[in-house]
C-alpha cells in the first residue's frame, strides 16, 4: 500500500489550492481512516479558502466536509465500525459531549466543537481521518456521489425544515434554489409540505418544479410577498437558503400571522426588520446551522426512502480551483462533487 495520498490544500488565504502529495494519516484512538470516494464542494469551503470568518483555520488545511467513502483502517478502541463499512463524515467532526448544549441534544452548538475541513483536514483528499463516533453509516440504497451533498446541504435543509414547525399540508417557501434549495424542495415534499420555490433564475425554478415544488415564483418579476398574500394568504413557514440579504427581509412579508422564518444562508452583513410587524403578527425568526448526528441519520434514511437525489456536477480533484471559481461567478444549479 502506498504511504502518500493526493490532496488539495489551502496554504495561503485568497490563493488557489495547491495539489500536493502528503502522508496518509494513521488513525489514533477512537478514530477511523476513510478512503474517500466522493466529497461535495460547499460555499463554506470558499470561506475556508478565503479565511473570511473571524476564527480562521490554521494553515495548511485540507477543506471538504461532505465526505463519503469506506473505512480503510480503524484505531484503538473502535468497536462499532469495521474495515469496508460505508460511512459519511460531516461538518461536525467532534463535540465535547459534556457541555449543556451536547447533553441537551444540541451538539452542533458546542463551543468546543471541531469542524471537518476547517479545524481538521477534510475530504479534498484520497483519505481522511475521522472521529469514529462522528462517522455515520450510509444506507445501502444511496450511492457515494449522490450521498455526498446530503452530508451538509441535505442535512442543513432537513434540520431547517424541522425547525420551521410546519405540518403536513402547510405552505412552505424555499427561497433560493441552489445547492441547498434544490434539496430543500425535495425534503419539503417528502415531509408533506406544499412547497413554494422562489428564485430569480427561471432555469432553477424549472428544476424546482421538476423536483416537486407546488408553485414557483420569480422574485425578479413579481413582488413575491404581495403575490403570495393575495394568492394563498401567505405561507406558514419560509426557509431562506439564498445568499442574499434582500431574500431574508422579503421572507418575513411572505408569512401569514404566526409564521416562522428559518435562516440557512449566510450573506454578509445584516438585514432590516420591521419590529412592529414582527410583534403584531407574532412572527418567529430562527437561525439553523447544520444538524446533529441523529438528524443526519434521519435525513439520510428519508432520502433513501423518498428517492431524494442531488443534481450533481461531477469533477476531479485536479479541477478543484476551477470549481471554486465557478461557485463565485456562476449560478450553476445543484452541487459539484469531487469523485475519487
Amino acid at each position: 500500500m502506498t504511504t502518500t495520498m493526493r490532496a488539495a490544500q489551502v496554504r495561503r488565504f485568497n490563493a488557489p489550492l495547491e495539489l500536493v502529495d502528503v502522508p496518509i494519516p494513521t488513525p489514533g484512538q477512537d478514530q477511523v481512516l476513510v478512503r474517500v470516494r466522493a466529497c461535495g464542494v460547499c460555499h463554506t469551503d470558499l470561506h475556508t479558502v478565503h479565511g473570511d470568518w473571524p476564527d480562521k483555520p490554521l494553515l495548511p488545511r485540507i477543506p471538504g466536509h461532505e465526505v463519503v467513502g469506506e473505512v480503510a483502517a480503524v484505531g484503538e478502541d473502535v468497536e462499532h465500525l469495521a474495515l469496508g463499512d460505508r460511512v459519511g463524515v460531516a461538518w461536525l467532526g467532534r463535540s465535547c459531549g459534556r457541555c449543556e448544549q451536547c447533553l441537551s441534544g444540541w451538539e452542533t452548538l458546542c463551543s468546543h466543537q471541531i469542524r471537518t475541513g476547517y479545524d481538521i483536514d477534510g475530504g479534498f483528499a484520497e483519505y481522511a481521518l475521522a472521529d469514529a463516533g462522528f462517522a455515520v453509516r450510509l444506507p445501502d440504497r444511496l450511492d457515494y456521489v449522490q450521498t455526498a451533498p446530503l452530508m451538509c446541504a441535505g442535512l442543513t435543509v432537513y434540520k431547517g425544515l424541522m425547525m420551521s414547525d410546519a405540518e403536513p399540508g402547510d405552505w412552505v417557501v424555499v427561497s433560493g434554489v441552489g445547492g441547498l434549495g434544490h434539496l430543500a424542495v425535495q425534503y419539503g415534499r417528502a415531509m408533506g409540505y406544499r412547497v413554494v420555490a422562489v428564485d430569480i433564475d427561471d432555469a432553477k425554478l424549472d428544476l424546482a418544479a421538476s423536483l416537486g415544488a407546488t408553485m414557483t415564483v420569480n422574485a425578479r418579476e413579481v413582488d413575491v410577498a404581495g403575490y403570495l398574500q393575495r394568492r394563498i394568504g401567505g405561507v406558514h413557514a419560509a426557509l431562506v437558503t439564498a445568499v442574499s440579504r434582500s431574500a431574508f427581509a422579503a421572507a418575513v412579508g411572505m408569512l401569514r400571522p404566526g409564521g416562522t422564518v428559518v435562516l440557512n444562508g449566510l450573506p454578509p452583513g445584516d438585514f432590516g426588520l420591521n419590529i412592529y410587524e414582527i410583534v403584531m403578527r407574532a412572527i418567529t425568526l430562527r437561525g439553523s446551522i447544520v444538524g446533529t448526528r441523529y438528524d443526519l441519520g434521519k435525513a439520510l434514511e428519508l432520502a433513501a426512502q423518498a428517492g431524494i437525489t442531488a443534481t450533481v456536477h461531477p469533477a476531479r480533484l485536479e479541477d478543484v480551483n476551477d470549481v471554486l471559481e465557478a461557485m463565485q461567478t456562476s449560478g450553476l444549479p445543484g452541487r459539484t462533487v469531487l469523485e475519487f
